[in-house]
């Protein structure tokens, strides 16, 4: 089987989004050649962790010892048997490793670079530009499952809550919830044809695909919600919209910039045009006292209170704000009370519009 390195240095070549930024951003860069000699694991971390330090790659080690354990066929370099660490490697997969570690170079994403990532034990394939999961979100998913946990009730008639994910990436939010709540289905929305595409193999890999339909769906085209109206009130919405200020943008890592969609991130001026888009979906598809759970910049909890208070006709209220582990405020409770907007009570569990195929 040809290692990732191939491909990921066929995608490089190629013209890139953007008008050909890749090549562009990064046309100073040169290949490592092997150092002759080095022919186990450890002498490979400890020779691509210099190589990295020396071209500022952040992490590093971690870099190294990712893309080291992945050729020998682990996740981590600590979870590889000991006896790896000093057994000689083979010729395909020096070359693989080197391939790689040619990719960390151009400083493309190690999440992509390996083809895959795990997200709250699920492993999921990651490809680029799809939007790469932070831990952050895993603290999302956590609290979204400990709401369901304390409000048995306020879930569907079927014994799980039904979910809208808006804007879905790789599928690992709604994956994650669907892992956890056997009972749950979730309908995933994104505009990127490469995310839904995505989102559709994660699912098939981990055989969720019955409980999951992934519509194309672009939550700033107006009256664009009325054909979600057909699977009736939603329990949750549950999303990790674009966020960041615009005039941060310049800011993120080269990572982000050359390889990541950055419609994906781009919130727009304050980095509110997309969480507002969703707030004034949400009544039109949320049953009474349904929940929006929100990742966010720090900054928004205030703006978003400010603007929920300047709507009173959404009949929506800011109930919690949670902080992520570095101590800021990222995650958002919102709570729907008062009449439906356009979405009747009787319409679940009404008939529900064929399933994409997985």
């Amino acid at each position: 089987m040809e290692c990732w390195g191939r491909m990921l240095r066929a995608f490089l070549s190629g013209p890139g989004r953007r008008g050909g930024a890749w090549g562009s951003a990064y046309s100073s860069w040169r290949p490592h050649r092997p150092v002759p000699g080095l022919l186990n694991a450890t002498e490979l971390v400890s020779h691509w962790t210099a190589i990295f330090e020396k071209e500022g790659i952040p992490e590093a080690q971690e870099s190294s010892e990712y893309i080291v354990a992945h050729v020998l066929g682990a996740k981590t370099f600590q979870s590889l048997r000991p006896v790896l660490w000093t057994q000689p490697l083979t010729p395909w997969q020096l070359q693989c490793i080197q391939e790689l570690s040619s990719c960390r170079l151009q400083r493309m994403p190690v999440q992509y670079i390996l083809g895959e990532w795990d997200f709250r034990g699920l492993s999921l394939k990651m490809a680029p530009p799809v939007f790469i999961p932070r831990p952050e979100t895993e603290e999302l998913v956590e609290w979204v499952l400990e709401e369901v946990a304390q409000r048995p009730r306020a879930v569907g008639a079927q014994g799980g809550p039904l979910i809208l994910e808006v804007g879905c990436g790789s599928g690992a939010i709604s994956l994650s919830l669907l892992s956890q709540l056997p009972q749950s289905q979730v309908i995933a929305v994104d505009k990127g044809e490469a995310s839904i595409c995505l989102t559709r193999e994660n699912a098939q890999r981990l055989r969720l695909q019955d409980r999951i339909w992934i519509v194309p769906f672009d939550v700033t085209l107006e009256g664009s919600w009325a054909h979600l109206l057909s699977w009736g009130p939603m329990d949750l919405v549950v999303s990790n919209p674009p966020y960041v200020f615009h005039q941060d943008m310049e800011q993120l890592a080269p990572e982000i910039l050359s390889y990541e969609d950055l419609a994906a991130l781009d919130g727009g001026e304050k980095g509110m045009d997309i969480i507002t888009h969703i707030l004034t979906l949400a009544p039109r598809l949320l049953k009474d006292s349904g929940s929006i759970f929100l990742e966010v910049d720090p900054r928004h909890p205030e703006l978003v209170g400010g603007w929920l208070q300047s709507r009173p006709d959404l009949s929506l209220d800011l109930v919690a704000v949670r902080k992520d582990f570095c101590g800021r405020p990222r995650f958002l409770h919102i709570r729907r009370s008062g009449p439906q907007h356009g979405c009747p009570a009787h319409a679940w569990p009404g008939p529900q519009p064929a399933r994409v195929p997985g």
